[in-house]
């Protein structure tokens, strides 16, 4: 009796005590198989036909007993979940070698549940234990054996019913992953110390595991998940066919090349799986694990296609690779040119830096306890280190700010004397409607004359911006990243969308747009949204000087050709009645005039002055003061949306009444410079709107919403510029009463 009992304790059945799905064996079913499910409830029992035992001793006897069936169910479990048949399966013939792995497939592995099951196999061990030292005191004393079994397992009794269901219920659920620690994190909360010192054990099985994966990820840059379990994962190709089905993403996938496959995968090659991300760790933290990973992969794996400003580096990796020829790095053979790579690799990322962050992780590790504080900093830390790191290589090595203030110069036309002879050596082109078909060619001629005279050959950035024309519901599908057109740009804090293509293009030109061509590693910091929120600006800016510039040349225009008319009747001594009423038929249009240049120049101003300069002064100042790659990005995504907010062009109100305001004023020059016959009911419509558009922008402006808010610091400065003898706010209030505004009389010729 003593020999059977000790025996059922460690799962093993025979005449006095029986397991009752030996039964079911003689039907065939093999319950006892590894594949098998495990059981649903404990199916030890005492043989019934056993007369001599009293019923209370057979309670005792099979209270006892349970144990044993727990221990073989959770011995079943570890052996399923630590199947290691795959490094036995690499010394078979290809045929074994895929059925091993179908069947590996099929069984749903996962090496957390491996991890748990060692965890597993540990508390067992301690249990085969104590069955023996209750044999050896039984064997050496006379003693009551259920009373001695009882005292010498009573621990067990309140630690393997547990694990017991803990097991029932991953299989029943296919618990794995994340999921299953957050499973053992929720079970950690008992009342029960040997239980929860079991579970904590478990947990911290569990959390070897992730702590290998975090390595592998944040060390190497190398993601290892072969079961789908790390809350890091790969974008699957069925995502990304998802995704293209949007326009806006096909657009952004159109601009990736095959090669840049380090672009691919920072921007669209993983992600973060919430229902594999413990609840513990909050997805700040995760974002941070996620940046940190991509960052070491980038700089594991740099992308040598960009020309490095730093000639003391140069010049160091030349002298440690004398092979390198030249500053474009070519190579004489592949292995020179690996050389070179592990060179570059390893000056981004240093040896000691990547030491410091595994050290990191082993003290997580060797941790007996997860605490969530010390984890939190140790992957704020390793965040820290690798954005340092990439800061440096974006920063430093391909100079980021020189490419800041080519964007500033160009798509924010810093560079005043270019565009202003590009407008002027392309003003009669403007006249005339564009041929699609040879609209940017035309364009280039005046944009290379230019570039001549007014751009130097230091200017090294001029190089890579190049000219573009886009029509109404043009696709953008270039090589490289490029801006679309500035109806493709809406904010989401707008709350209005411009859907009219009439209200934004003032004409067929209206749409020239401008490329830069982005290198890597530049593109991790220039990304499409970056680049399309500049070409709105650009388009916006452009859009504006161009109407500046017009106001000013009707003017010029109309006096050049009033003076040639006087000259011509002072020499033939004559007098002409045209010529007589003509300037009484001009004086009331110039203060038209007058009242349009001063709205455009002074909002010219206000947004080259007052936003982009300040905003630029701004982001100098952070740029010098940070060295972190995602404070950097963050710090350029602010500035970017303060030149959009200041400028007005995300309220879609105020935006469509600037453009309504431009096209009045090209309109207007337009019909004024028609010498011979200028469209008098026409001028007079212009200047009727342009009266009710100015009064509705002053009215806009200076309400309490814009005026008083953080959002245009300098808004109150522009409208003192614009109302300063009180004009504006006068007629606002008219138009506001409904009280029809003077306006210049034209008299009839």
């Amino acid at each position: 009796m003593l020999h059977e009992i000790l025996l059922a304790l460690l799962g093993y059945t025979g005449d006095l005590i029986i397991d009752l799905r030996e039964q079911r064996n003689s039907l065939g079913i093999d319950v006892l198989s590894p594949d098998a499910p495990v059981s649903e409830e404990p199916t030890f029992k005492l043989a019934p036909d056993l007369s001599f035992i009293e019923p209370s001793d057979r309670d005792v006897i099979e209270r006892v007993v349970a144990l044993g069936f727990y221990y073989r169910e959770l011995d079943r479990f570890a052996t399923k979940s630590r199947n290691l048949s795959w490094v036995q399966s690499a010394n078979l013939c290809p045929l074994s070698r895929s059925e091993e792995i179908s069947r590996r497939k099929a069984r749903n592995e996962s090496v957390y549940r491996r991890g748990i099951a060692n965890g597993i196999v540990e508390i067992l061990s301690v249990y085969r234990s104590a069955v023996l030292h209750v044999e050896q005191k039984l064997l050496a004393e006379t003693l009551p054996i259920l009373a001695t079994a009882t005292h010498g397992l009573n621990k067990f009794f309140v630690i393997l019913p547990p694990l017991y269901e803990l097991i029932l219920e991953i299989e029943r659920e296919d618990i794995h992953g994340g999921q299953l620690l957050n499973l053992l994190h929720k079970r950690c909360r008992c009342g029960v110390p040997e239980l929860q010192t079991c579970i904590q054990r478990l947990l911290w099985h569990g959390h070897q595991v992730m702590y290998n994966q975090l390595a592998s990820w944040m060390v190497y840059g190398i993601l290892q998940d072969p079961h789908g379990e790390f809350f890091i994962r790969r974008q699957e190709n069925r995502d990304v066919e998802h995704e293209t089905s949007n326009p806006d993403m096909l657009g952004k996938l159109a601009h990736l090349s095959i090669d840049d496959s380090s672009l691919t995968d920072w921007h669209f090659g993983y992600h973060i799986s919430e229902d594999m991300l413990p609840e513990y760790v909050n997805m700040r933290v995760a974002e941070s694990i996620l940046f940190s990973g991509k960052a070491v992969r980038v700089l594991r794996d740099p992308r040598l296609r960009f020309q490095s400003h730093d000639s003391t580096y140069n010049q160091q990796i030349s002298k440690r690779s004398k092979r390198i020829q030249g500053y474009s790095g070519r190579f004489s053979d592949q292995k020179d040119a690996l050389l070179v790579s592990e060179l570059i690799g390893e000056e981004l990322l240093p040896q000691s830096e990547a030491d410091k962050i595994e050290a990191m992780l082993w003290d997580l590790k060797e941790s007996s306890e997860f605490h969530k504080r010390s984890f939190e900093c140790a992957m704020d830390s390793i965040r820290a280190i690798a954005a340092s790191h990439l800061w440096q290589l974006v920063v430093v090595r391909a100079d980021l700010n020189g490419h800041l203030k080519a964007h500033k110069d160009y798509f924010l036309l810093a560079k005043g004397d270019f565009f202003q002879c590009f407008l002027e050596e392309s003003r009669q082109l403007m006249r005339l409607p564009p041929r699609h078909s040879t609209a940017e060619a035309d364009l280039m001629v005046p944009f290379q004359l230019a570039a001549v005279k007014t751009i130097s050959n230091e200017d090294i950035y001029f190089s890579r911006v190049s000219l573009r024309m886009l029509s109404i519901g043009d696709t953008i599908n270039p090589p490289q990243f490029v801006m679309p057109k500035s109806k493709a740009y809406t904010d989401g804090n707008s709350g209005e969308a411009q859907s009219n293509p009439s209200e934004i293009f003032l004409d067929g030109w209206d749409s020239i747009a401008l490329e830069y061509s982005i290198h890597w590693p530049l593109q991790l910091f220039f990304t499409q949204e970056v680049l399309s929120k500049y070409g709105r600006i650009f388009q916006y800016l452009l859009r504006l000087k161009r109407t500046q510039m017009e106001l000013e040349k009707s003017w010029a225009s109309v006096m050049h050709q009033d003076h040639t008319d006087f000259s011509k009747h002072r020499n033939e001594r004559t007098k002409s009645s045209a010529s007589q009423q003509r300037p009484q038929f001009f004086r009331p249009m110039w203060h038209v005039r007058e009242h349009m240049a001063f709205l455009i120049r002074n909002l010219q101003f206000y947004i080259q002055v007052d936003v982009i300069e300040s905003q630029w002064n701004v982001l100098q100042a952070r740029v010098q003061d940070s060295h972190d790659f995602t404070e950097l990005v963050h710090f350029h995504h602010e500035y970017l949306a303060a030149l959009i907010s200041q400028s007005f062009l995300d309220i879609g109100s105020v935006s469509r009444i600037l453009d309504s305001i431009m096209k009045l004023c090209l309109q207007f020059c337009w019909n004024i410079e028609k010498c011979e016959s200028p469209n008098i009911p026409e001028l007079d419509r212009i200047t009727e709107e342009f009266n009710k558009k100015s009064n509705s922008l002053y009215t806009i402006l200076r309400s309490s919403r814009l005026a008083g808010s953080q959002r245009a610091p300098f808004l109150r400065r522009f409208l003192l510029c614009l109302n300063f003898n009180s004009f504006f706010e006068a007629t606002a209030k008219g138009a506001v009463l409904n009280v029809a505004r003077p306006r210049p009389s034209i008299p009839m010729l």
